[in-house]
């Protein structure tokens, strides 16, 4: 999954929770980017390239989640 994919879950799942979800670009170099879902926040690499697992946890999220 991509950084961009990443995020429109995560926004999808912050709807059917009731969550607040943004996405900061200013944060870091490049095409970085920090992500905030309700209090927790996670910075996005690349949002073109592949993420790794860390960013759910980052997040409190499990991959289990994403299958809502």
């Amino acid at each position: 999954m991509t950084g961009e994919d990443f995020i429109r879950v995560i926004r999808r799942l912050a709807r059917t929770r009731g969550l607040a979800v943004r996405f900061e670009a200013g944060h870091g170099k490049g095409s970085h980017g920090r992500l905030y879902l309700g209090t927790a926040f996670t910075t996005v690499k690349d949002r073109r390239q592949e993420i790794g697992p860390g960013l759910l946890r980052q997040l409190g999220l499990s991959p289990d989640d994403l299958k809502e």
